[in-house]
């Protein structure tokens, strides 16, 4: 990366942005049928009512929730990646961030759909908005689904101008070798961006401001998710390792979620000397350590179960590990835990199809998490005769594969319309010099 000059930076970023070829259009196009059917799905829910879903007394709640969860915890990886590390002056975060942070905007996006969705009637939805109604009253504070509104609509807010902020300097590079409607749309997208010593000044201020900003959000944004749960006084859920133990499991899917979309995206275009392996493998080793404090925060549940000799917290427990959704616990120990300590050889952190398979095993193992967390507690509460069980029905399957098409193709609509690796933070990272090629 050293012996790049800033011109090859620019020619490698820019070029991306040139028109796509037909392999491009056909993933875009199998991409929007996806989310053409998870919108139908959703659209057949709201005309028929949410009983095609397969919620029930007791599992109310399915894998909407389990979904809403999952995202919030992919776009932790862009404020961890971006902030805490611009703050720490982790160098190696420089080419991977701006990927990171669109990736944060996009699935906070997502998120916020899911509970529009588990209403089942969405237009009744501004009944939990602090707004002037015809009812007039004011939405009950004390709600858990009233926290998720607040913190999500935060964390959006935050990380959209966190990222946008970032892009500027980019878009005016970008304004300066377009032409015709191209350039009139950058022109406006930049804010007049000149490069002056006064812009870059504030600029750099306010980064490192929305990077303060932005850190304790990453904390208190999957905590706030947390008490959904902990509030409750539901077995497996009454406990106060929810905040820290979310918190860990959100950057751990998120950073998962990086090395999946990053991999591909290096080899298509042509980033591996902005993309090194030497930033893949620290993505990695953060993987071990997210990953171990996962691990430790699995046992020290069934710990404190059995240290409690509360009954019906270890009856919870042993029926997650034994009973009917024994194979999504085993999935989540297995992809969180165990398979993450392979990082530890270097052989296999350097190497490409492992570190994208590990990535890719990791967000199916976090996906379950959620599951067991949700569905394991709900199914099996206190009394015998209340237990029951829950079966995802097509419309669910439909509407997570629509969410999932619609992470991926605003993505890919990203990485072809905008500078997908940060120009300007890519050559703080070149050596003193590096820019006499400009």
């Amino acid at each position: 990366m050293s012996q790049l000059t800033f011109a090859e930076v620019d020619r490698t970023v820019l070029d991306t942005l040139e028109p796509p070829g037909r392999g491009y259009w056909m993933a875009l196009g199998v991409l929007f049928f996806g989310v053409l059917i998870g919108a139908g799905c959703w659209a057949y829910q709201i005309a028929v009512g949410i009983g095609v879903g397969g919620q029930n007394i007791p599992v109310a709640w399915g894998t909407y929730l389990i979904n809403f969860v999952f995202w919030v915890g992919i776009a932790h990886s862009g404020t961890l990646i971006s902030a805490i590390l611009h703050l720490l002056r982790a160098g190696w975060r420089n080419p991977i961030a701006r990927a990171a942070e669109t990736m944060t905007v996009f699935a906070v996006c997502i998120a916020g759909l899911f509970p529009f969705i588990h209403l089942g009637r969405v237009w009744l939805v501004y009944y939990m908005l602090p707004i002037p109604t015809q009812r007039q009253l004011w939405p009950n504070f004390q709600s858990p689904l009233l926290f998720d509104v607040v913190a999500i609509s935060t964390y959006l807010t935050v990380s959209a101008l966190f990222w946008y902020t970032g892009m500027l300097p980019d878009l005016a590079r970008v304004r300066d070798g377009a032409e015709g409607l191209r350039k009139k749309v950058f022109t406006v997208l930049s804010l007049g961006w000149t490069g002056a010593h006064e812009q870059w000044r504030h600029y750099t201020r306010i980064y490192l401001f929305f990077a303060a900003l932005a850190t304790p959000l990453v904390v208190s944004v999957h905590s706030v998710v947390s008490w959904d749960f902990a509030l409750g006084v539901v077995p497996g859920w009454h406990t106060t390792i929810f905040a820290p133990y979310f918190v860990a499991g959100a950057i751990h899917s998120g950073l998962a979620m990086v090395l999946t979309l990053m991999i591909p995206l290096r080899k298509i275009f042509h980033y591996e000397r902005l993309i090194t392996m030497h930033v893949l493998e620290s993505v990695a080793k953060t993987i071990i350590f997210t990953g171990l404090i996962v691990g430790f925060a699995y046992g020290t549940e069934f710990f404190i179960a059995w240290y409690s000799r509360n009954i019906v917290e270890m009856e919870t427990f042993q029926w997650r590990a034994t009973g009917d959704y024994a194979f999504g616990f085993w999935i989540m120990v297995t992809c969180n835990v165990m398979v993450p300590v392979l990082f530890f050889f270097k052989r296999i952190r350097t190497s490409i199809p492992w570190l994208f398979g590990i990535s890719i095993v990791v967000n199916i193992g976090m996906w379950f998490e959620r599951f067991v967390i949700i569905i394991g507690s709900v199914a099996h509460d206190f009394l015998p005769h209340a237990w029951g069980l829950y079966a995802p029905t097509w419309v669910e399957f439909g509407i997570m594969v629509g969410s999932f098409s619609l992470f991926f193709f605003l993505f890919m609509l990203f990485c072809k319309h905008l500078p997908s690796v940060s120009m300007t933070e890519m050559k703080e990272t070149l050596a003193p010099g590096g820019g006499h090629g400009h």
